[in-house]
Order: C-alpha cells, then sequence, then structure tokens
C-alpha cells in the first residue's frame, strides 16, 4: 500500500491544495472577483508576510514615489484651484469658467514666470513623500488586517481600509499641508514669504475676537488677542480634512480596486491585461493603458465625494490670511461659503479639480503598481 498521505504542500491532494491555496488567496483560477488589483496576495503575500519591515519600506518606497510623479504632472493646476477655492481677491474673477483657469495661469506666468506656477511646490513635495508614503504603505497593513482572506473581500472592508489609510498619512503630515497652501495663496510679489517666515507666522498667528462698541463714545474698542496660538495654528481646518477623508481615500482605493476587477473580467482580460512574469500564479497584470484609466475612474468618483469639505478645508487652512484672522469653526465656514455663492459655492473650481485629479490619480496608482513590482512586492 502507498504511504499515507503527507501535510506538506508537496504531497497534497489536488482538491485540498486548491482550498489551501484559494485560502490563502494564491490561486488566481479560483479567486473571486474582489481582491484582484491592488492589493493582490500573490504567492506568500499573506497578512503575516505584509507585517514584514522590508514589505512595509518597499510598499512605503512605492507610494512616495507614486505620489510625487503625480503630484509635480498637476503642481500649476493646484496653484491654480487653491487661490479659486480660497477666494484669493486677485483671482476671483477668473473663476467659474476653464478660460479663467488659462487666464490666471496665464497671469501668474507673466508676473512670476514658471516658478510662479510651482510655486509652494517644494512644501508639496515634503509632504507628499511621506504623506503618500504613509497612505500606501497603512492600506496594505489595514487591509491585511480587515480582509485576511477572501471571504472577508467586500467593498465596505476596502473602503474602510482606504479611509483609515488616509486618515493615519494625513494626521501625519497635515502641518506640512498648511504651510503649502499658504505659500500658494501668497500672490503679491513685493511680500514674499520665505519658507521660515510662514511657519512663523503660522506658529504666532493669534485669533481675534470680534470688536465691541463704546456706549459712551459709540466707537470700536479693539478686542484682546486670544491665547490660542502655537503647533495648533498648524492643524487649522484639520476636522474638516479627517471628515474629507473618508469619502476622498475610502472612494479611492475602493474605486480602483473595483475598476480593476472590472478590467480583469474573462471577456475582456484579453485585451486589458498580461502575464506576471515574475509570478506566474498571481493575477495578471493591467497594461498600462488599462491602469491609468482605473486610477482615472478612482479619482473621479474620490474628487465628487468629497470637494464640498475640501472647499471647507481650503477655506479655514486661510483663515489666519485673510479677513480679520478671525478663527472660523467648520459649521460657520460652510454657513460663510453658502452665504456667499449658495450650493455652487461648495463646488467652485471643481472642473479644475477634475482635470488636476482624474490624472493625478492616474499617474499615482500607475507609479504605485509599477514601483511595487520593480521592488519586488
Amino acid at each position: 500500500m502507498p504511504p499515507p498521505l503527507q501535510s506538506n504542500d508537496a504531497s497534497l491532494q489536488p482538491s485540498e491544495a486548491r482550498r489551501q491555496t484559494n485560502a490563502a488567496g494564491n490561486d488566481h483560477p479560483l479567486r473571486p472577483l474582489y481582491g484582484t488589483t491592488i492589493a493582490v496576495k500573490q504567492a506568500g503575500n499573506h497578512p503575516q508576510h505584509k507585517r514584514n519591515l522590508d514589505y512595509v519600506l518597499r510598499t512605503g518606497l512605492a507610494g512616495g514615489l507614486a505620489g510625487c510623479a503625480a503630484k509635480t504632472l498637476v503642481a500649476p493646476l493646484d496653484r491654480v484651484k487653491i487661490l479659486f477655492q480660497a477666494s484669493s481677491p486677485q483671482f476671483a474673477k477668473y473663476t467659474g469658467s476653464w478660460f479663467g483657469v488659462v487666464t490666471a495661469m496665464r497671469d501668474i506666468n507673466r508676473q512670476d514666470g514658471m516658478r510662479g506656477l510651482f510655486r509652494g511646490h517644494s512644501a508639496t513635495l515634503l509632504r507628499i513623500f511621506p504623506y503618500a508614503a504613509i497612505k500606501f504603505l497603512t492600506y496594505e497593513q489595514f487591509r491585511a488586517l480587515l480582509i485576511p482572506s477572501n471571504q472577508y473581500e467586500t467593498p465596505l472592508r476596502r473602503l474602510f481600509s482606504g479611509a483609515f489609510a488616509g486618515m493615519t498619512s494625513v494626521f501625519v503630515t497635515y502641518p506640512l499641508e498648511v504651510i503649502r497652501v499658504r505659500l500658494a495663496f501668497e500672490t503679491k510679489h513685493e511680500a514674499r514669504s520665505s519658507l521660515g517666515s510662514i511657519c512663523k507666522q503660522i506658529y504666532h498667528e493669534r485669533p481675534i475676537t470680534k470688536p465691541s462698541h463704546s456706549a459712551v463714545l459709540g466707537e470700536a474698542v479693539p478686542a484682546l488677542p486670544t491665547p490660542r496660538s502655537g503647533l495648533i495654528n498648524f492643524y487649522r481646518g484639520f476636522s474638516s480634512t479627517l471628515a474629507g477623508m473618508l469619502p476622498y481615500a475610502g472612494t479611492s482605493f475602493l474605486a480602483h480596486d473595483t475598476a480593476g476587477d472590472w478590467l480583469r473580467l474573462p471577456t475582456i482580460a484579453p485585451y486589458t491585461t498580461t502575464p506576471n512574469s515574475k509570478n506566474p500564479s498571481a493575477p495578471p497584470i493591467l497594461k498600462y493603458w488599462a491602469e491609468l484609466i482605473a486610477g482615472g475612474f478612482a479619482g473621479l468618483v474620490s474628487q465628487t465625494a468629497s470637494y464640498p469639505l475640501e472647499v471647507i478645508r481650503r477655506r479655514m487652512q486661510v483663515g489666519g490670511a485673510v479677513g480679520d484672522r478671525h478663527r472660523l469653526g467648520m459649521a460657520e465656514t460652510a454657513r460663510t461659503v453658502w452665504r456667499e455663492r449658495g450650493w455652487r459655492g461648495f463646488f467652485v473650481g471643481l472642473g479644475i479639480g477634475y482635470f488636476k485629479v482624474v490624472p493625478m490619480a492616474a499617474v499615482s496608482f500607475y507609479v504605485y503598481e509599477r514601483g511595487k513590482i520593480m521592488l519586488g512586492v
């Protein structure tokens, strides 16, 4: 009689081998529709493997490079969008049309040259590399925690994996975002501020109460500044950012993964995918144009879902640079936007947002996916 079957992989019965391989997420033919894209479990990439320091560092590097490439591509549009969102007096007349975007960029280029279109970009890169690195690597970690196997693969778990990753990354890097917005918001050539002076200005800003009036003379009495200054100023608008990160980061990863599933459907897979030469047992890799489509779709969905909260956040971030430096809360900022422009005020600059975010997301996911392949993760 033949010896009894052992429990190692080499001698498992075919049905048992398929069952264990599929449970680990490594058998592509038996893999369900969900789970075939960004966080694909290649051979050996089970949750325990993803907690390896080498895996974390490699995914972080791929994510950081992806973020820098994407932001550099759209830096001029980002500058104009910030000026529109924050209602810069000098550029308010340009809002509402694509021609206004072109005119604003032309004026900035005429006044400051190409460097003006990239104003604040150095701070952007200082922020975006750790931000994107943390976002992508923590997405992989949260995904491994919430989706340990294919039976847990659901859209809701994908959504929360992305949302938690976005919240973690924005908490760590938010002060650099505030500095970047301030640099991009400046338009007066004679009043240019250095990175150091911007940091000192934000740190020492103190919100002031509205002036009271003298009951006798009827004159305005200057209000004393409240003692709220310091590091908390670098988190101005953070509450709206956290609120907006759930729809933005969550829907971004969800939409990208879902689009990847659609593009890997058997009917169109021969045209949209190519075999993974480094890991034949893993699902096929999307072709470059298919990966760009999946990333662009993710940008379109996430931008639409989160844009109103982004407008509120921008207005709160520049609150100390305009007006009486009164510290606006999220609800008060929303009422101000509604009073000034109605519901359309929450979507001002959305066209620029699409024009910026769709290619940015496409490039970001493309560079990340190809970066993971090059780095062997």
